[in-house]
């Protein structure tokens, strides 16, 4: 099987030093030698950013591999390669919709071999699951602040008249938990749309007239 090696590392200063390169590649080539893997070549990004879309060796790679110039794309560790169980899982579903498989040696990934395909797809599953905890979360906050009656979306401006209000009544001397008190009690909005209001943002308004 031809292969290409993947190293990364996430700082310059690990670039020039060469730490964790190193150890990464000699892996890669034990490996190879062991399973008698043909290496094409070692595709390295140094100081890379979050982003898979922003790794131009990994690009390059991974495009090389689609032109059929490879079988596999091989890394030491999982981390190397993706950021999150998620961005692995879709990089494992574009192997596979592109016919060419992911080795990665600390996870036991080899989409190559029936075993392999099995980690494989146990870490499909738990990105899933990742999903699913994502969604339930942001659903439940969502929820949450509704029922404290934020309403989303784009804030909205405080009424002129509104603004008037507070600093007059602040002007004539009354507490800021005083007026938010009123406000919320008068129904007023506040400029996000909320119904209650906070002596924070009473004095906020009345300090910035």
């Amino acid at each position: 099987m031809r292969v290409i090696g993947y190293t990364r590392v996430s700082t310059e200063g690990q670039a020039e030093s060469g730490a964790g390169l190193d150890a990464q590649e000699a892996a890669i080539r034990a490996e190879c030698e062991r399973k008698e893997w043909t290496l094409v070549r070692i595709a390295s990004d140094t100081g890379s950013g979050k982003s898979m879309a922003k790794r131009a060796a990994l690009a390059e790679a991974l495009a090389d591999l689609e032109d059929g110039e490879a079988d596999a794309l091989i890394a030491a560790k999982l981390d190397r390669v993706a950021r999150s169980v998620l961005d692995f899982a879709e990089l494992m579903a574009r192997a596979n919709r592109r016919n060419w498989s992911i080795v990665v040696l600390d996870v036991a990934v080899d989409t190559s071999t029936p075993s392999g395909e099995l980690m494989a797809t146990v870490v499909s599953a738990f990105a899933q699951y990742e999903r699913r905890l994502i969604g339930a979360r942001t659903k439940d906050a969502l929820a949450a602040r509704r029922a404290a009656g934020v309403v989303l979306g784009r804030p909205r401006s405080l009424d002129p008249q509104v603004r008037e209000r507070i600093v007059a009544e602040r002007a004539a001397g009354r507490s800021l938990r005083a007026i938010a008190d009123d406000l919320t009690a008068d129904g007023v909005p506040t400029a996000r749309g909320n119904v209650r209001w906070y002596a924070s943002a009473v004095k906020q308004i009345a300090e910035a007239a």
